[in-house]
């Protein structure tokens, strides 16, 4: 990933107090997103059990974008991911392949940051995994646990799990006021929360809802000293609140991921932040990206049906073409992915490299600084990059012979593509 805060470049016509604004799943209303000085980011990170694919790489970008937005509004941003290094699927991948979990933890954590950063990515300002952060997570628990926040639950029904910790949402006033999910009647949520990896039927839990904080050490499982909680290992959504609550504090400004982690994952880390940090609203605007398909399905992990980013790039496909194609969609909106969509777009490349070329000496006209005024407009309404991109389009092919490093440096800097 490229350094966490580079210099922008074509901003000295920048306008003064531009106001990013962006759609909130929470309140399901666009609203204006940090400042008036800084801004706060956090995005949820991969299980690192399989290589970058485009829906992986669509949702990074779009963060991109929201971090570029906010420098080019002249903000101080601070920008925080997690990377979940230790999990259920990440290891059943290892134990059916043979390969120490720690093992490919780390070289899937590298190649997918060898992925972003051929993309133009802006690194994080803080990138941690579960594991170091292990040690913060035990206090979390521990001071959820003294506040009446969480509760311990006894053996399951194998006989294992005795005194995992689960959060008690019912210790949430605001938990469900403002639903994510799909689902709104309890039923439906129950489903959506099983089957995204929740256990709604665990005995002894206060409430199916309820998510584990911290599970036990179970034979043949990692685990890590809990101090009073016993030796194990974080759950997902607190792992998310704690980080941020080390990194950002609360309110962040935006809370990021795909519209698959608005419900459980989202709605029950802000609560778990909410719980650590003593504030009534610790996210501001939750904004999430549309989901991917392929070949007719959502593009998973779980079904195999993945277009990976490191297997383009082999193929010889330019990384800024890879990047066009995700900017050619709307953030929010969920698309399928055609393979003549990488040739249309390594199109829009060339024709734009040779209009900037053409017109690199020559100092730009107001029409073309009108181009990146309206450019810089679509991206702070919403992060609307095809308006963007039919923006540039329209003056690489209008031919202006003028402008050209005023449109190199606006397009680098705004939507991270190099020409």
């Amino acid at each position: 990933m490229l350094p966490a805060d580079p210099s922008v470049r074509g901003s000295a016509d920048r306008p003064e107090g531009t106001t990013v604004v962006a759609f909130d799943s929470a309140t399901r209303q666009r609203r204006a997103v940090g400042g008036p000085r800084r801004a706060s980011l956090y995005v949820c990170g991969i299980t690192p059990y399989d290589a970058t694919h485009l829906g992986h790489a669509a949702t990074y970008v779009t963060y991109d974008l929201l971090v570029r937005a906010w420098r080019d509004a002249g903000l101080a941003v601070t920008y925080a991911q997690n990377v979940t290094d230790v999990d259920d699927p990440l290891l059943e991948r290892a134990r059916a392949t043979g390969v120490d979990w720690r093992e490919l933890a780390a070289g899937q954590t590298d190649l997918f940051r060898a992925d972003m950063e051929a993309l133009r990515v802006i690194a994080p300002d803080h990138y941690l995994g579960a594991v170091e952060t292990v040690p913060d997570v035990v206090r979390a628990v521990e001071r959820l646990l003294a506040d009446g926040a969480a509760y311990r639950v006894g053996p399951g029904e194998d006989g294992q799990g005795d005194g995992d910790v689960y959060a008690d949402l019912a210790a949430d006033p605001r938990f469900g006021l403002e639903p994510m999910g799909d689902a709104r009647d309890d039923a439906g949520r129950v489903a959506e929360f099983a089957a995204m990896g929740g256990d709604p039927d665990r005995a002894g839990k206060r409430s199916p809802l309820d998510p584990l904080l911290w599970r036990v050490a179970r034979p043949d499982d990692p685990s890590w000293p809990g101090g009073d909680l016993g030796a194990g290992r974080p759950g997902w959504h607190v792992e998310c609140a704690t980080i941020a609550a080390m990194t950002l504090g609360a309110p962040v400004d935006v809370q990021g991921g795909g519209r698959d982690l608005r419900f459980p994952h989202h709605e029950m880390s802000t609560s778990h932040l909410r719980m650590i940090s003593g504030d009534a609203r610790p996210v501001t605007a939750q904004v999430h990206a549309g989901l991917l398909a392929f070949d007719g399905e959502k593009m998973s992990k779980s079904r195999g049906n993945l277009v990976l980013v490191s297997r383009l790039r082999e193929r010889g496909i330019e990384p800024m073409a890879i990047r066009l194609v995700l900017l050619a969609h709307r953030y929010s909106d969920s698309w399928e992915f055609h393979e003549v969509e990488l040739d249309d777009a390594a199109a829009r490349l060339a024709a734009w490299c040779a209009a900037v070329a053409g017109a690199e000496r020559a100092e730009a006209s107001e029409a073309t600084h009108a181009v990146v005024t309206r450019i810089r407009a679509a991206l702070a309404d919403d992060l609307d990059a095809p308006t963007a991109l039919a923006e540039l389009d329209a003056w690489a092919a209008s031919a202006p012979g003028e402008g050209g490093a005023l449109v190199r440096d606006a397009v680098d800097a705004l939507l991270g593509v190099a020409l």
